[in-house]
């Protein structure tokens, strides 16, 4: 299974104050209630809030009896308006996170992509598809992402 991932991203407008919804994003010990993925994540060394060049460790749910984590770095922290991130995982690639927060009458249009900077490798690519069982890594990436916005939404919208 190897499949072509270089750029996906989704959107969803959300009531709220880009700086509000800003906040939410890059407080990466709260990430666990967004995505559908993570379960643990905390900052590293000097790191204590977003900033450029800090380093957070976050740990994914476990899939058939392991639990991969990694050690991304903070590439954008631009208070309402911007936040990312890149990961790095041995064979899997590189590939930065972004989360861009545009305000419109409504509330703040939330966009949420990935880029690939390093593609992931041949073994890799066989770990995902052989030991994790997953098929199709873009799809997958895709529901990922639009869920992690419906519950940023839910959390700001709903309490």
């Amino acid at each position: 299974m190897r499949q072509e991932l270089e750029h996906d991203e989704v959107c969803l407008v959300i009531r709220a104050n880009p700086a509000v919804l800003y906040d939410l994003v890059a407080d990466i010990t709260r990430t666990p209630e967004f995505s559908p993925n993570v379960v643990r994540s905390q900052w590293i060394g000097e790191a204590i809030a977003p900033a450029v060049g800090a380093r957070f460790k976050a740990s994914s749910a476990p899939r058939r009896g392991f639990a991969p984590s990694n050690r991304p770095v903070v590439t954008v922290a631009d208070p309402g308006r911007e936040f990312a991130f890149n990961r790095t995982v041995p064979l899997g690639g590189t590939v930065e996170w972004r989360y861009r927060f545009i305000a419109e009458r409504s509330g703040t249009r939330v966009i949420e992509s990935y880029t690939v900077i390093k593609p992931i490798t041949r073994l890799g690519w066989f770990i995902i598809g052989t030991v994790f069982g997953e098929k199709d890594r873009k799809t997958a990436l895709r529901a990922d992402m639009h869920e992690t916005l419906l519950r940023i939404k839910g959390a700001v919208e709903h309490g």
